[in-house]
């Protein structure tokens, strides 16, 4: 399926990929849109409607946490941004799994170099918007891990319950470490943490995913 904006039928492929197979029209009236400092918004997938709004509002960068650069919303969004003179930044994380170290690091110098006002969505600003806005309040505002993840929690639909709990039991898994050996967050990631392991206690720990994975039908 193509999304060619340039043509009229690759314009109705996208728009219809939006706001259908991507459930966009869920999202007209609701953002899941929260300011988490005075530079950062943490949302579900905008529109390029609510994209001009953004830009109305001052956001100069965009994160794009969900991936899909080859699906009508993204297409849709890249065009909205180039419209209004916003960087898009595509930086992919995952909601029903563990992170390598490189992907925190990497997500760590992201918002040393991104330009500010900025705002980052994943598909319903749940998830992976909540991982990344737990990184962000630790790594870019200086807060605790045990107050940063906050970010994570049902005030913004997070449900962890599911599978999409791996993303709590991370930083839990550093909490319960540092309890009793005393460590940055950063040496933990870098010195201690091990995906495998991790996924697998959590793995052996978890239930619920019917919740998330097969009613809510979570990306």
């Amino acid at each position: 399926m193509g999304f060619d904006l340039s043509t009229p039928d690759g314009r109705r492929r996208a728009q219809s990929d939006l706001q259908w197979r991507d459930h966009g029209f869920l999202r007209v009236w609701f953002q899941n849109a929260h300011w988490i400092s005075d530079e950062m918004v943490r949302s579900n997938q905008p529109s390029p409607t609510q994209i001009a709004q953004w830009a109305g509002q001052g956001i100069k960068t965009i994160i794009n946490l969900r991936g899909g650069t080859d699906s009508g919303f993204h297409a849709l969004e890249r065009e909205a941004c180039a419209k209004h003179g916003i960087a898009l930044v595509n930086f992919t994380v995952k909601s029903r799994d563990v992170h390598p170290s490189e992907v925190i690091f990497a997500a760590r110098d992201l918002f040393e170099t991104i330009t500010y006002p900025a705002l980052m969505h994943c598909k319903s600003g749940a998830d992976r918007a909540g991982f990344m806005a737990a990184l962000y309040r630790h790594f870019r505002k200086n807060e605790r891990i045990e107050v940063a993840m906050q970010q994570l929690s049902l005030k913004y639909l997070h449900v962890r319950q599911g599978k999409t709990g791996m993303l709590d039991f991370f930083f839990e898994r550093y909490l319960e470490y540092a309890n009793t050996t005393p460590i940055s967050f950063a040496d933990w990631v870098r010195d201690v943490y091990d995906p495998a392991s991790v996924k697998t206690a959590f793995m052996q720990s978890w239930w619920g995913n019917t919740l998330v994975d097969k009613v809510l039908r979570r990306e």
